[in-house]
């Protein structure tokens, strides 16, 4: 597999250039303060929406050369599915990387459904399953599966999903699951499975990817402390005679110079009233830069950020999720002057890794 770079979008809201309170871009909602001067008109009016925010990000990311884009799950917001199929008939290239909770429901029509993206969108759908949050939380969804066992209903969610794309007849009995003679034929059958990405820090998550994904994402760290848990990831993918890609979510604010960086960097921390920021490796600071979660950033130079970037990926890195707020304009600024760099760099070392 080449190096792939994605962008991730913004779930429920995002913010404006130079401003990092959250914001619907695109619409307003009921009771939301006017985003002008009361004596200025909006032209907006109520013709568009946070569907239309996204597309723009979305065609950004198209237009300068990022593989993919991210489809974060949000509870609060639109649902990522039905946003994947609305960005895929409007992007050509990117890969559409949608993540959700095996508590969406039945497997087998979750791999019907993907099935059908796969087929409209040119075989660009992906997965990005998730253990979702705790259990308040995943009880206000409807999900009362107890924290130790959702890494084992994630398992049986995928085993059953590949099962029913791959082979006819498919039968399976688990805890969560069951199907019995299932597997798709006629247009649905002989398509091939989402590519799937998971993540998580724990040994039961390592030995699920081991056995399951396709790409397991790490969050945001200094290189030397990624690097014990890629060799653990490979090691046990290599046990299950698989091949893992490892990829790294973490966000990127990049700039002409090292100082208008950090500048735009402290400015958005301090808006976002995200508390302390300390520096855990050159470049790498504690806090994101996006409404996304993220768990640090890169801030510097463009030259610097492809820099770390090309150290992460000579640590094993080989899938890198994106993000930096406000989402449209940050994709089209490290699309057009880190992404070159980057490739650039990446075809010197091999031919192949661009």
């Amino acid at each position: 597999m080449s190096v792939e770079f994605m962008w991730q979008l913004p779930g429920a809201r995002d913010s404006r250039y130079a401003d990092a309170r959250h914001y619907k871009r695109g619409e307003r909602l009921p009771g939301e303060a006017y985003p002008y001067h009361k004596d200025i008109t909006d032209p907006r009016g109520n013709s568009f929406s946070y569907f239309d925010y996204l597309l723009q990000i979305a065609r950004a990311a198209d237009l300068t050369g990022f593989d993919g884009i991210q489809i974060p799950h949000d509870p609060q917001g639109d649902e990522s599915w039905i946003i994947a199929g609305y960005l895929a008939r409007s992007t050509r290239h990117l890969r559409l990387l949608t993540e959700f909770e095996a508590s969406r429901g039945s497997s087998v029509y979750a791999a019907k459904n993907a099935v059908s993206y796969q087929r409209f969108s040119n075989q660009r759908f992906a997965w990005q399953l998730t253990k979702g949050g705790d259990e308040p939380a995943r009880r206000q969804l409807g999900d009362f599966v107890p924290n130790a066992k959702r890494h084992a209903r994630i398992d049986e969610f995928l085993t059953v999903a590949k099962g029913v794309i791959t082979q006819a007849p498919f039968s399976f009995k688990g805890e969560f699951f069951e199907v019995l003679d299932g597997g798709f034929q006629g247009p649905l059958g002989g398509n091939p499975v989402p590519r799937v990405y998971l993540s998580g820090d724990t040994q039961e998550a390592y030995d699920l990817s081991a056995r399951q994904a396709d790409v397991h994402l790490l969050e945001a760290a200094p290189v030397d402390k990624l690097v014990p848990a890629i060799t653990v990831l490979q090691q046990l993918a290599h046990q299950q005679e698989r091949t893992l890609v490892m990829g790294l979510r973490i966000d990127v604010l990049a700039r002409e110079s090292e100082a208008e960086a950090l500048a735009d960097a402290q400015r958005f921390w301090q808006q976002a009233d995200v508390g302390a920021v300390a520096s855990l490796a050159p470049g790498l600071w504690s806090q994101p830069v996006a409404n996304t979660g993220a768990s640090a950033a890169l801030v510097g130079s463009y030259a610097q950020v492809v820099e770390w970037l090309l150290a992460y990926h000579r640590a094993g890195i080989e899938s890198f999720v994106l993000a930096a707020s406000p989402h449209l304009e940050e994709a089209y600024r490290i699309g057009q002057h880190v992404l070159p760099l980057l490739r650039k760099a990446l075809s010197a070392s091999s031919p192949l890794a661009a």
